[in-house]
């Protein structure tokens, strides 16, 4: 992987740049005192919201006052202020490349004409804030090298302080190997002494691990590389950030990255995903995208007030995990009521039931529950289960009490398919629909369908009515789908729908996108997966190749498949995270490849690959990294509908994580 902005390499030669700057005046050596005492408390209570330019403008020319202004407008016109946002927060490149003759910042007369505390005073006349970028080295992380604070700590806070500045973000670069803790403890001295309440944002990417130690340094800490705007790079940086849950709190949060809501690289359905789970993280949220072309989906997924209220809940609590087998996960949040935020986050490309129950999640035992959706902003009961079935990379967040007004609700009503919906090309299929009560009360006069594209058949094989659906209890039925002939092999929209009442007569509709996906039959005998259609292929960087390497951008842009000097005719290229996924329609008994990192990133990269029969690892292997030589890799797939070859991250993130599936072949 390539960071957005290029990290200048890191000369580990500490004392040599110590002994330069108390030559120079300026950084300290460590002190003996204990350091000033905060001039404020209470600061970052809740994790921060607000805006931030880089992910949406990076140093092109648009970003500039004129813009700043502009967003703060619309965090008003738009609702954003009332939801909560607060900050809005330059990047790098907003200053000269060199500092005055006084050895001050100084901005960009081009893009800030009026200076940096006029635009803090315009903010603030919002009733915002304004927050400003600096890295903890000599410069910072853009390659045109701007002034970085390491050896100015004193004169940068003051002059941040002087300019009305509310929030610093304090990036990683050109360190020079001088000490984190030291280069972030000067920092934290040097805006304390300034008596100005600045948040202060340690954004030194996790190398050090600052959930041990930043507690008492900065009131959040990136735990990872930068974020980017795709599925791969948001799944990576998820699954670093879970697990530190215990470091979180009121006035000390892990900082996954900004949001990339908005800015194009993944779908609607994968947005709602990332701002429902970096709530559930209780992550700060701070806006990537460029409001001033922002379509309605991404203001009404940055705007949800329930789904921001799990972030901002008082009792600071970051979720954890509860359950992930499969890629179906479970992360629950303690709120300061007594509920419960749920997500039920699927991982994988194909439609999946995820489930847990109240007692899982932490609450009390009691004779029913509330349980609110809050992308659908509906409220249900439940007798205990908390279930849904949840489409590709998407997310079902519910908010689940004990509160004793469960009976007030209709019964929670869960919809699904037995199977993922294939339809062989030119052949009818069934499918096998459920609708099944999860509430304290019976569903009555239940009616069920499921409707298609125009020109497609759907009829119903079985009943899809019932007078009652008692708690717990399902109605299935079986649907005779038939394509248009020579429809094209593809994906269609579907939809599963439940009309009821619940035992007070309130009528409520639930519905269910269905994904149907046209396929053609995997060819008898032995192929090599690069010449076969796939259902689905994602990956952290660039599209995955046929036959070359993943050169991270565009189509058609990598190398011959390399794995230590052998290289390879046949094969796929992919890079963390990511997963291919065929279609074997219950025909074929193996997969067989020679597996590793590419030799293209030099000696970086470490992996690991998997394959999936349904809903089962068949086989994987351990860390992989480029001192590896290839590794053989065989799965048992006999009757498997769909074949799915993934590769994680090794733990680590994914930068430079290229990985080969080399001479892939699948046997029908």
């Amino acid at each position: 992987m390539r960071h957005p902005r290029p990290r200048t390499h890191r000369i580990r030669a500490a004392a040599l740049l110590l002994t330069a700057l108390l030559s120079a005046g300026g950084l300290a050596a460590p002190a003996t005192a204990a350091p000033p005492a905060a001039p404020a408390e209470g600061l970052a209570l809740t994790p921060p919201m607000g805006f931030n330019n880089w992910n949406s403008t990076h140093c092109r020319a648009e970003f500039n006052e004129d813009m700043v202004k502009g967003i703060a407008d619309l965090f008003v016109t738009k609702g954003l202020k009332d939801a909560g946002y607060q900050y809005v927060n330059l990047d790098d490149c907003w200053a000269l490349p060199q500092r005055n003759a006084d050895g001050k910042l100084v901005p960009d007369p081009a893009r800030f004409p009026h200076g940096i505390s006029a635009v803090a005073d315009y903010v603030h006349a919002k009733g915002l804030k304004l927050g400003i970028y600096t890295s903890a080295g000599t410069k910072t992380c853009d390659g045109a090298g701007f002034p970085g604070a390491l050896g100015h700590e004193e004169s940068d806070a003051r002059q941040f302080a002087d300019w009305g500045v509310d929030y610093l973000k304090y990036d990683n670069c050109n360190n020079q190997g001088v000490d984190a803790r030291l280069r972030y403890r000067t920092m934290r001295d040097a805006l304390r002494a300034t008596g100005r309440p600045i948040v202060y944002s340690i954004c030194e990417w996790g190398e050090n691990k600052p959930w041990e130690w930043a507690s008492d340094v900065g009131q959040l800490w990136r735990t990872t590389g930068d974020i980017s705007d795709n599925w791969g790079s948001m799944l990576s940086i998820l699954k670093q950030n879970l697990p530190l849950a215990p470091y979180a709190g009121p006035g000390h949060w892990n900082d996954p990255d900004m949001l990339e809501v908005g800015n194009g690289g993944m779908t609607d359905t994968e947005y709602r995903s990332h701002f429902s789970l970096w709530a559930v993280m209780a992550a700060p949220l701070l806006i990537g995208t460029d409001l001033r072309t922002a379509s309605p989906a991404t203001l009404d997924i940055l705007g949800n007030k329930e789904v921001i209220a799990v972030d901002q809940d008082p009792l600071g609590r970051q979720g954890t995990v509860v359950s992930s087998a499969g890629g179906r996960w479970v992360v629950a949040k303690e709120m300061a009521d007594g509920s419960r935020a749920v997500a039920l986050f699927n991982e994988s490309g194909t439609a999946q039931r995820v489930a847990t129950s109240a007692a899982a999640v932490g609450l009390p035992r009691a004779p029913g529950y509330t349980q609110r959706d809050l992308w659908q902003h509906r409220d249900a009961n439940t007798a205990g289960t908390i279930a849904a079935t949840v489409p590709a990379h998407g997310t079902v967040l519910l908010r689940v009490s004990a509160d004793g007004q469960w009976a007030e609700h209709p019964p929670a009503v869960e919809l699904g398919l037995d199977e993922a919906a294939f339809i062989e090309r030119d052949a009818p299929a069934t499918l096998t629909g459920t609708v099944t009560d999860l509430g304290r009360t019976p569903a009555r006069e239940v009616s069920a369908a499921l409707t298609g594209p125009d020109g497609w058949t759907v009829r119903a094989l079985s009943p899809a009515t019932a007078a009652t659906l008692p708690s717990g209890a399902s109605l299935r039925t079986r649907w005779r789908v038939t394509a248009p002939p020579g429809t094209p092999v593809g994906s269609y929209a579907f939809s599963l729908r439940v009309r009821y009442r619940s035992p007070a007569g309130e009528r409520v509709t639930s519905e269910l996108p269905v994904t149907a996906s046209v396929v053609v039959p995997p060819p008898s005998g032995t192929s090599y997966l690069s010449d076969l259609p796939w259902l689905s292929a994602a990956g952290g960087w660039g599209p995955v190749e046929r036959d070359t390497s993943n050169g991270e951008d565009a189509a058609g842009d990598g190398s011959p498949l390399t794995i230590g000097s052998t290289v390879y005719a046949k094969g796929l290229g992919v890079h963390a995270a990511s997963e291919v996924a065929y279609y074997a329609g219950r025909r074929c008994a193996k997969v067989t490849a020679e597996v590793g990192v590419d030799d293209e990133k030099g000696a970086k990269g470490s992996v690991a690959f998997e394959i999936w029969a349904d809903g089962v690892k068949a086989a994987s292997t351990g860390v992989l990294t480029n001192v590896d030589a290839a590794e053989p890799l065989t799965a048992d797939v006999t009757g498997a509908r769909v074949v799915r070859l993934v590769v994680t991250d090794g733990g680590d993130g994914i930068d430079s994580d290229h990985a080969d599936w080399a001479d892939a072949r699948l046997s029908c």
